[in-house]
């Protein structure tokens, strides 16, 4: 083979290398955008660029595998269900007060199912692992419990946020049979 011919064959497998390696880049990329969901924008815009996002993504990833995260036993998750309904209904009397207990009682399913109570941002981070569609609730159900100026309408709003959030980490899915099981004993 002439240096012509081995330079042309080693321009090539170049080029083929690097085409595999954008293409493998990409499906890392689409992989990681269909698994976090909003929270996939959110980390590109509060870092600035994709490649930045997707390490963080990645990097929140491993953190969280690492953690003992886990279900609920059923009577934890009457009992934090109930307690969820008592804050509900104590809206209408007192909205401030609610959110303030819905916030806590956020942090103690949290804490309950193996999240590490750190600040605020690494929460929402280990949430938006497991949680990515409903991380931004609880970003914007925080933000409105922290203003001391909200109005009725965000704190109603603020409640909503939460009550997803607490349908997603108490499982609601399965919670629906438990009611049942616990309505039919009484």
């Amino acid at each position: 083979m002439s240096n012509h011919n081995a330079l042309i064959v080693g321009a090539v497998v170049v080029c083929a290398v690097i085409v595999l390696l954008l293409v493998m880049r990409q499906q890392r990329s689409k992989k990681l955008r269909r698994r976090f969901g909003p929270e996939y924008e959110h980390a590109v815009e509060e870092y600035g660029s994709a490649t930045k996002a997707e390490d963080s993504l990645r990097a929140r990833e491993k953190r969280v595998s690492a953690l003992n995260i886990h279900s609920l036993p059923s009577a934890d998750r009457l009992r934090f269900a109930d307690q969820w309904h008592e804050i509900q209904s104590r809206f209408v009397d007192d909205p401030g007060v609610s959110i303030e207990r819905a916030d806590k009682l956020v942090c103690e399913i949290m804490n309950a199912r193996g999240y590490p109570m750190t600040e605020f941002e690494s929460r929402a981070e280990d949430l938006s692992v497991d949680h990515p569609h409903v991380v931004r609730n609880y970003r914007a159900g925080h933000a409105i419990a922290m203003r001391r100026d909200a109005s009725t309408e965000e704190l109603r709003r603020a409640l909503v946020y939460y009550r997803d959030l607490c349908d997603e980490l108490l499982e609601a899915h399965i919670m629906e049979p438990l009611s049942k099981e616990r309505t039919s004993r009484v």
